[in-house]
């Protein structure tokens, strides 16, 4: 049987636009009431962070890594400050060390005393011409700057590596893992930057190769980047329990929507404290209870359309098996049943719409209104197909009416009920072409 994780939290380490101060505060409160020990601060595009990682801290924002810092202290949580300087930092330059370790020390001087170093999203070989010449490649100079600044932090340090995915025995994440101390924590994200599994004898392997227990760095519910038109709120799949005999731990990456993180939070707070008894469809429906509150039902069926993510490929049970029962009843059985049912179905789903803008948490309406409005969209067009078979026969302009429904809703490009009304919509056109 294993026990749970050692580690067990979250970074703010996606790309967008960082949380503001009241939700740090708020998010720390509530990993901490979960269990969760360990908050890791490094939004990428905080500039202080990683575009002007060598300029100081002014009083202000220490001040507000200071409130951060006592937030943790008080919740039982790590706080774990990040820099990312790979972009542009001279590995060769005693001058760029010097402001590196300064900012770590002017955020040391909070009680700080746990540090990570993020290498991540850079490119894969040294790109100045003085740090070619004393290095040869990256990774011995990445060696150089981990083993310095673990001896002149003397506290606790993760590395983000640059090669931070795959089977975990790379030529590099060996090289890196031999060549710097066994104490040192290093992220990896699995077989995948968003991996769909995380497997223990993934874990072993990148331990064998690299003489450290991994630290996954897990992208989910992140949604940034490539996946800015989906927003995460499905269950925590595919983690295998003994996975917490292998690892160090899991720090999820959240998405830059903090109230609608904590659905995936939640859950995974759940499969941290203990992976074996982890149920992941009963946790979600617990995570929505304590998001929603007496909102439950209705948050429920909304974020039964957005479960699609790489760790769960159901985008929309419950539309897609009343879909398929359509088919099936409109084509083989009661076909004015079937598009009744619908039609019932898609005002179904337009209430649903109306009444997530008006939950009481306005702080998840509010992050997930486009998504409300497209759910609303899809809605509608299924209520035009029942609206037009209802009516008798499917002319060229009923068939006009359908593919500007469409249209409008591919052009908005946010991602509802994955495929299934995009799917629907294109069929019901062709079905109709003759008429």
């Amino acid at each position: 049987m294993s026990g749970n994780f050692a580690i067990r939290g979250i970074i703010e380490g996606f790309y967008g636009v960082p949380w503001t101060h009241a939700q740090r505060l708020d998010m720390i409160g509530f990993v901490g009431g979960l269990g969760m020990n360990t908050f890791v601060y490094g939004p990428k595009d905080d500039a202080y962070v990683r575009r002007d990682w060598r300029e100081p801290f002014g009083p202000t924002e220490l001040g507000l890594l200071n409130d951060l810092v006592i937030a943790c202290r008080g919740h039982g949580v790590t706080f774990i400050f990040a820099l990312s300087p790979g972009l542009s930092m001279r590995y060769s330059s005693s001058d760029d060390f010097d402001l590196l370790i300064a900012k770590y020390r002017q955020v040391g001087s909070l009680g700080v005393t746990d540090f990570a170093l993020l290498l991540d999203d850079i490119p894969g070989d040294l790109q100045h011409p003085a740090d070619r010449e004393a290095f040869g490649s990256l990774v011995s100079a990445q060696v150089h700057l981990i083993d310095r600044l673990h001896v002149d932090l003397n506290g606790g340090l993760i590395v983000a590596p640059t090669v931070y995915w795959g089977r975990g025995d790379e030529p590099y994440l060996v090289e890196l893992g031999r060549g710097i101390d066994p104490t040192i924590d290093i992220f990896f994200t699995g077989r995948a930057i968003c991996a769909p599994v995380l497997e223990s004898s993934d874990a072993e392997r990148f331990t064998a190769a690299t003489g450290h227990r991994p630290l996954y760095w897990d992208n989910f519910p992140v949604n940034d980047v490539a996946m800015t038109h989906e927003l995460h709120l499905g269950p925590y799949l595919g983690r295998e329990a003994s996975l917490a005999e292998h690892s160090r731990g899991i720090i999820a990456n959240a998405m830059p929507y903090a109230e609608s993180s904590k659905i995936a939070l939640s859950s995974i707070a759940d499969y941290l404290a203990g992976p074996e008894a982890f149920d992941p469809e009963a946790s979600w429906h617990r995570a929505l209870r304590r998001v929603a509150g007496a909102d439950y039902e209705t948050v429920r069926v909304f974020a039964d359309s957005l479960r699609g993510s790489a760790v769960c490929t159901d985008d929309s049970p419950e539309l897609a098996a009343h879909l398929e029962r359509f088919a099936f009843r409109y084509g083989f059985g009661d076909g004015p049943a079937a598009v009744a049912d619908l039609a019932a179905e898609s005002e179904r789903l337009r209430e649903v719409a109306s009444a997530m803008a008006n939950i009481e948490n306005q702080a998840l309406a509010t992050e997930a209104a486009p998504w409300i409005a497209q759910y609303d969209r899809a809605a509608r067009a299924l209520g035009l197909c029942a609206d037009l078979m209802a009516a008798g026969e499917v002319d060229a302009a009923g068939r006009a009416e359908v593919m500007a429904s469409l249209e409008d809703v591919r052009a908005h490009r946010l991602r509802v009920h994955g495929d299934l009304v995009d799917m629907f919509l294109s069929d019901f056109a062709r079905e109709f072409e003759g008429s």
